[in-house]
């Protein structure tokens, strides 16, 4: 007897082979209708910067543009303030050292003269005064020594006398004590008076020096108090231009404020400013070149100033040799810095793609020329021309090198 089997339900082997082959023509489908359309941009050919890399030497060296400047600026600031009477050269002049520039006046500086002098002048008659008082007791004091000195002798031969005839008998001993007690008070008033001017002159020694000290000091005070006066005739520091002049007649000056700058002419540097991406590899002493009507002149990098302001930073160099004949401060050159030694290597011409991309990545086109991808790559240096490639091309291949920020996300660029 036939019996009659019921049909499994469920899913069957050859089911999940279906919904696998579903499930991969429905991704298909979504590529081709999608993604394609997301990163993929089109644009024509001619609107397009293209480039070829090279194998080829890289020059290590950037071009910076620097400006002629003096190989120094002396500042000029007021030693003494002042009103501003006369003006005696103008700005651009050339001028000596030791020039007068300016003049200026000073009312209280002339006061504070007035009062040095006075007070030396009362100091010196002082000092004669103090002289003349130490002289006199100076003669009083050996008139005195002399006076003591020959009572002493008197009184002691008559002392001697006395003793000879009172151990003779022949005088009272009342006369002999008397002439004793006279020798010897003689002897204590000549010492006393000797003390007393031995005193005299230590103490007038020493006062004297005194005095002369503080009569020395003050005469250097009025001395500075000259120089200062003298110091209201701004003038030249050093041989050179006067740069600028900030100060007009009847102005007022403040000590120590800044008045003008005197330019040293009789060499001159060229102040640059570098991009701060170099920061790290420009150092002292390094060579440069500055072409000037198919003359090459030599320089050399004197200091590298730390401070970065807007993203670069300031460098000076001076000539090592001759310079050009019509060189004058204010003109502009462009001048090839050489970073490190010449080498072998991938060159990639210099693009504004770097800008969007970093240097990370490029599109490179393919054999037909009719589409690019993304691809990415490693540059190394880079002077004004060419990049140094370190991975990612080949010698060979083409890039794109224009600007990429209208090309979105895009992964390939296909050419019309």
């Amino acid at each position: 007897m036939d019996i009659q089997l019921e049909k499994k339900k469920g899913l069957r082997p050859k089911h999940y082979g279906y919904m696998a082959i579903g499930v991969l023509v429905l991704f298909t489908a979504y590529q081709l209708l999608f993604a394609n359309s997301v990163s993929t941009f089109r644009t024509e050919k001619d609107k397009l910067s293209v480039a070829e890399v090279t194998q080829g030497k890289f020059d290590d060296y950037i071009t910076i543009n620097g400006n002629v400047a003096p190989i120094s600026t002396i500042y000029m600031d007021a030693y003494e303030g002042g009103r501003v009477t006369e003006k005696l050269i103008e700005e651009g002049a050339t001028v000596k050292k030791g020039d007068i520039i300016l003049k200026l006046e000073n009312m209280n500086l002339y006061e504070q003269i007035l009062a040095s002098e006075s007070n030396l002048a009362l100091k010196q008659n002082d000092l004669r005064s103090t002289k003349l008082s130490f002289d006199s007791r100076q003669v009083e004091g050996r008139r005195s020594l002399a006076t003591t000195g020959t009572d002493l002798q008197r009184l002691k031969r008559n002392f001697e006398q006395n003793q000879a005839l009172f151990d003779e008998e022949l005088i009272s001993k009342e006369v002999y004590q008397l002439s004793k007690e006279n020798y010897e008070l003689s002897q204590k008033q000549n010492d006393i008076v000797k003390l007393q001017t031995e005193q005299d002159d230590e103490l007038r020694k020493t006062s004297l020096t005194g005095l002369d000290t503080d009569l020395a000091r003050m005469q250097k005070t009025l001395g500075m108090v000259y120089q200062r006066l003298d110091h209201l005739n701004v003038r030249a520091p050093s041989d050179g231009q006067l740069g600028f002049l900030d100060a007009e007649i009847g102005q007022n000056i403040s000590q120590g404020e800044r008045i003008g700058q005197v330019n040293v002419l009789t060499d001159f540097k060229i102040e640059a400013n570098i991009d701060e991406h170099y920061i790290d590899r420009v150092k002292r002493d390094l060579v440069a070149i500055l072409e000037r009507n198919g003359t090459e002149y030599p320089l050399r990098l004197r200091k590298v100033y730390p401070e970065v302001r807007n993203g670069r930073f300031r460098v000076d160099l001076v000539f090592t040799d001759a310079k050009p004949e019509t060189i004058r401060a204010g003109q502009s050159y462009n001048i090839k810095l050489q970073l490190g030694e010449s080498s072998e290597a991938l060159l990639l011409p210099k693009g504004s793609f770097f800008q969007s991309t970093g240097g990370q990545w490029i599109f490179v086109l393919g054999p037909d020329g009719d589409e690019a991808i993304k691809r990415p790559i490693r540059i190394g240096k880079q002077n004004s021309r060419y990049y140094e490639v370190l991975e990612g091309l080949d010698a060979g291949e083409k890039v794109i090198t224009n600007n990429y920020d209208n090309f979105g996300e895009a992964e390939k660029i296909v050419l019309k």
